[in-house]
């Protein structure tokens, strides 16, 4: 049982490398999704397994065992892994509860203000402008969704290029790419590799934007142009956005960029399963810690003695 509950602690390590491939395989909007679920469910997997370490750990204590309806403690072939674990497990997640609950209250924070500071300005349509001497812009989710805009960056723009960067922002509304955000947030205070599987979360956001940006104004070199002057411009500026709240200067801009001025290019089936293998890592990962736990709720069983063992 022990080293099946191990499992999904190890093989989120191979999901930021995994996710990167992922995105350069598979279409940016059909790489979000599959990215954001492996990422919550490999997240998910860890918290259960860890979860699974904690109670296993308690119930072979006698008071803990008493308080279960135990009828002895919770007995395991492995008890010099299985104490430590629980110990180390029981300290993982209160650190994750920790940092999660910190940042929730920093993020509503940061979206009360900025939504207070949009509701106040007068809007034209979904675009309102914020007097501000930095350049900034991001896509701003609630009823109704805003794209929030700085005069400083309206002054960094020609005309041609601020369509470009509303368009980018209002496919980042219009796909709800917050939610995706939040998500990524989510699983990395779950596991510290999945920290990495975020970063590439937000790019395949961004790069999924700057594709329904290109489809809508018909040119894929505006776009490129719009995000490499918005991204000079607000690059020394301070971002006072909340992090789940999607902005076209975010990310590798040069990655994206590039990826619209070059033709896309095909890829051999051997390729395309390369993508996959976040998936299969996914599954692996779910798979035992789905054993573990049911092999975790035998034990418990047969300690309280409703199944001989």
């Amino acid at each position: 049982m022990t080293a099946l509950l191990l499992v999904p602690l190890v093989l989120p390590f191979l999901a930021p490398t995994l996710a990167r491939r992922t995105l350069d395989r598979l279409v940016p909007a059909t790489a979000l999704w599959v990215l954001t679920a492996s990422a919550l469910a490999l997240a998910g997997a860890c918290v259960a397994a860890l979860g699974a370490l904690v109670l296993t750990g308690l119930l072979k204590l006698p008071a803990f065992a008493a308080l279960g309806e135990l009828v002895h403690p919770l007995r395991t072939p492995s008890d010099y892994l299985v104490l430590p674990a629980a110990v180390t497990a029981t300290g993982v997640l209160t650190v994750s509860v920790w940092t999660l609950a910190r940042s929730a209250f920093l993020q509503a924070r940061a979206f009360r203000s900025a939504r207070a500071q949009a509701d106040r300005r007068p809007a034209a349509g979904d675009l309102c402008v914020v007097d501000s001497p930095h350049p900034d812009a991001y896509a701003l989710p609630g009823r109704p969704h805003r794209i929030v805009v700085t005069t400083a960056m309206l002054r960094s723009l020609g005309p041609a290029e601020r369509e470009a960067l509303f368009a980018h922002e209002r496919a980042h509304n219009r796909a709800g790419h917050h939610y995706f955000l939040a998500a990524a947030e989510l699983a990395a205070h779950c596991h510290p590799a999945l920290r990495g599987a975020r970063d590439t979360i937000r790019l395949a956001a961004e790069r999924a934007a700057d594709e329904a940006a290109a489809t809508a104004i018909g040119d894929r070199r505006l776009i490129a142009t719009a995000i490499a002057r918005a991204a000079l411009a607000g690059h020394a500026s301070p971002a006072t956005r909340p992090g789940f709240a999607p902005a076209a200067t975010t990310g590798p801009v040069p990655q994206r960029v590039t990826a619209l001025l070059q033709p896309s290019k095909g890829h051999s089936r051997a390729t395309h399963w390369t993508g996959f293998l976040l998936v299969v890592c996914t599954v692996l990962s779910v798979a035992a810690g789905t054993v573990g736990a049911v092999d975790f709720h035998h034990e418990v069983e047969v300690a309280q003695g409703e199944e001989g063992p």
